[in-house]
C-alpha cells in the first residue's frame, strides 16, 4: 500500500489500509452494492490493464479474500489474459472473520464439523440455482451466506422446502468486525421477521446451524468496553495511530480528523542558535513530541549528537514526549 501509485478499492475496503497510501497515489473508487454498481465488472477489468501498462504500481483493494466471491479470480485471468504480472495477497473471508466476531465458531466438535460457504446473491436472469439445496440443507453442518439479507426468505424457504429443521439457529450480522457491529438472532422460522424489524440492510453475513447457540457463551466483541462507540481522534495526522489501535482494542471505531498540522518554523535560527549554547544551559525542557523530533534533527543537522547534553539536565511535559526521548536514548 505504502508502494502504490495508483489504489483501486472496493466499498467495503477498509479506511486504516486507504490511509497507509502515499500522497501522491491516485484513489479510485470501484465500489458495488446492492443495485448500485459505480464501475460494471469489465470496466474494472480495464482499468487494472490500463494503469498497469501506463508503468504505475497499481493495488486492487478488496475487503475480505479477494477469491471468495469477490470477483478476484476475473480480474486475475484478465490481467493473465493480457500478459501482465501479478501478485495475489490472500485475506481474511468475512465468512470467517464476521463469524468470530460474533461470537459463532463455524465448526465445533459437538455440533458441527462441516462448513460450507454460499452466496445469496445470484446473477439475474439464471434459469435454475447453481445452488444444490437439496444437498446443502441436510449435509452441511453449518451454513454461511455472504450478500445474503435481500435474498434471506428465498434462502429460508429453500432450506425448510429441503429438509432443514425450521427449529434450526441463524444469525445475521451486520456490519461485522466493526464498531457498527449488529447481530439477530433467531430460527429458519423466526429470522425473516427479527431481521425486518430490526431493520437490517447490507453488508451482512448470514451463519446457519446449531454453532450459533454457542454465541450467547462467546460473543467477546460485543462486550468490550467501548464497542459501538465512534470516537473522533484530532490528533495530527502520523500521530494517532497509537491512540487509535487502543480505541479498536477496546471496541471503539475511531475515526481520525486531524485538526492540527505540525510544521517546521520559519526559520531555525533561534533553535540553531540555542543548541550551540547548549552547555551555557542547566535545563533543557520538551514539551511534545514534536519538539523532541525537530530539536534532535536539528541538533544532527549541525554535526553534533547527545553528547552535546552532558552537563544539562532533561525534562518532558507529558508521556508522549517522555516516550519521545526515551527512543533517543535519553532518560
Amino acid at each position: 500500500m505504502q508502494e502504490a501509485d495508483v489504489v483501486i478499492y472496493d466499498w467495503l475496503s477498509s479506511p486504516d489500509l486507504l490511509s497507509l497510501v502515499p500522497a501522491h497515489a491516485e484513489l479510485i473508487y470501484v465500489g458495488k452494492r446492492a443495485g448500485i454498481h459505480t464501475l460494471p465488472q469489465d470496466k474494472i477489468n480495464q482499468l487494472l490493464v490500463e494503469k498497469a501498462r501506463a508503468g504505475l504500481r497499481v493495488v486492487r483493494l478488496k475487503g475480505g479474500d479477494p477469491f471468495i466471491f469477490g470477483r478476484g479470480g476475473e480480474e486475475a485471468e484478465t490481467l493473465a489474459g493480457e500478459g501482465i504480472e501479478f501478485e495475489v495477497v490472500p485475506g481474511i473471508t468475512s465468512a470467517v472473520a464476521v463469524p468470530a466476531y460474533a461470537g459463532i465458531p463455524l465448526t465445533h466438535r459437538e455440533f458441527s464439523s462441516s462448513v460450507a460457504i454460499l452466496t445469496g446473491f445470484e446473477e439475474g436472469g439464471k434459469k435454475e440455482s447453481s445452488i444444490d439445496w437439496e444437498k446443502i440443507s441436510t449435509g452441511v453442518g453449518t451454513l454461511v451466506f455472504l450478500m445474503g439479507v435481500t435474498a434471506l426468505p428465498r434462502i429460508v424457504q429453500q432450506l425448510v422446502r429441503h429438509g432443514r429443521s425450521p427449529d434450526t439457529p441463524v444469525a445475521v450480522i451486520q456490519w461485522g468486525t466493526t464498531a457498527r457491529q449488529r447481530t439477530v438472532e433467531g430460527t429458519l422460522r423466526t429470522i425473516v421477521e427479527l431481521v425486518n424489524a430490526a431493520g437490517l440492510r447490507p453488508p451482512a453475513v448470514t451463519v446457519v446451524g446449531d454453532v450459533v447457540s454457542l454465541r450467547r457463551k462467546l460473543r467477546w466483541y460485543e462486550s468490550l468496553p467501548l464497542f459501538g462507540k465512534r470516537i473522533v481522534v484530532t490528533r495530527a495526522r502520523g500521530q494517532a495511530g497509537r491512540f487509535s489501535e487502543r480505541l479498536r482494542q477496546l471496541g471503539a471505531q475511531p475515526l481520525e480528523f486531524p485538526v492540527i498540522e505540525v510544521l517546521p518554523p520559519e526559520s531555525w535560527a533561534p533553535l540553531d542558535d540555542a543548541i550551540s549554547r547548549l552547555s551555557s544551559f542547566s535545563w533543557l525542557i520538551f514539551t511534545s513530541a514534536n519538539g523532541v523530533g525537530f530539536f534532535v534533527e536539528r541538533l544532527f543537522a549541525q554535526g553534533k549528537d547527545m553528547r552535546e547534553l552532558k552537563g544539562v539536565r532533561v525534562a518532558a511535559i507529558g508521556s508522549e514526549t517522555s516516550v519521545a526521548l526515551g527512543q533517543r536514548g535519553l532518560k
